[in-house]
């Protein structure tokens, strides 16, 4: 990664090493760091409420693969539709790791969505909350408090596989991607959000060291999706777009799938206190039977 003042020549090597013949890669790194650190601080968390510690370990799991689902299918059904429903081969693609063309081979998935992350660690929230009986709102709250550090690492993951790209700038500024066979600058549209998500991280852990009464109002649910997706929504302008298809269009499906979380997280902000009252008076964490 060599530049000068105005812009920075970026090629970094995908592969930060080999394990046993195995690829460690960058962007597979930051996914893993950033869910790690997701864990770490709910753990955290639940402590500080003193939730029992066997109603913890069941949420990573619900989350990860809840995530990953719809990480997946949401990329799959907003952004590239067409392909994915045109045979069953590319059906199968969508739902496993792995290409038929040109030829068979396992690459991974190839195209995640945060906004089908979002719907699908909700939906597994919601069915984690049911199975363990920890109260919904409560759980969404600890989860929110560290989604936007998971968020700023998966973003920097899409940096070094030089993916999401932002526009040309037009000028002698931004960054240029040579693994793109790119030789122009352009908006490096994944840093904006990563250091977005961190400040973001940042501000929400601020509010809930002053502020751990507000745990299951849904404040914390409200303010991280409001902030994430309404950030999201202006960066965009800065992006290409992903689809073939969103060519044209006056906002693009990045944005369009925002606004209702925005709406959404605005509305939970306000209703909080109502929200409190309807699940939670005082937050008094459901213990296990001995």
């Amino acid at each position: 990664m060599t530049g000068s003042l105005a812009y920075i020549v970026w090629n970094p090597n995908l592969e930060l090493c080999r394990i046993l013949g195995f690829p460690v890669r960058y962007y597979s790194l930051m996914w893993v760091l950033g869910l790690l650190a997701a864990y770490l601080l709910v753990r955290k968390y639940y402590k500080d409420m003193k939730i029992d510690s066997e109603r913890f370990d069941p949420l990573f799991l619900y989350g990860f693969f809840s995530i990953l689902i719809g990480a997946r299918l949401g990329h799959c059904i907003f952004y590239d539709p067409q392909y994915y429903f045109s045979s069953f081969e590319h059906f199968i693609e969508m739902l496993l790791p792995v290409t038929f063309s040109p030829k068979f081979a396992l690459t991974g998935y190839r195209g995640l969505a945060s906004h089908g992350g979002t719907i699908g660690i909700f939906i597994g929230i919601l069915l984690y909350c049911r199975k363990y009986k920890v109260r919904l709102l409560s759980t969404l709250d600890l989860v929110c408090v560290a989604t936007p550090l998971t968020a700023c690492c998966i973003r920097l993951g899409n940096l070094m596989n030089s993916e999401i790209i932002g526009k040309a700038t037009g000028t002698d500024w931004g960054f240029v991607f040579v693994q793109l066979g790119e030789d122009f600058p352009r908006h490096p549209s994944q840093l904006y959000e990563a250091i977005a998500y961190l400040i973001i991280f940042i501000i929400i852990s601020l509010i809930y060291r002053k502020k751990k009464n507000l745990v299951g109002t849904g404040f914390y649910f409200g303010f991280c999706i409001t902030a994430i997706f309404l950030f999201r929504f202006f960066v965009e302008f800065t992006k290409e777009v992903q689809s073939d298809w969103e060519e044209g269009m006056t906002l693009d499906m990045g944005q369009l799938l925002s606004i209702p979380f925005v709406i959404i997280g605005i509305w939970l902000i306000a209703n909080s206190m109502k929200l409190r009252h309807r699940e939670i008076k005082h937050f008094q964490p459901i213990r296990s039977k001995k």
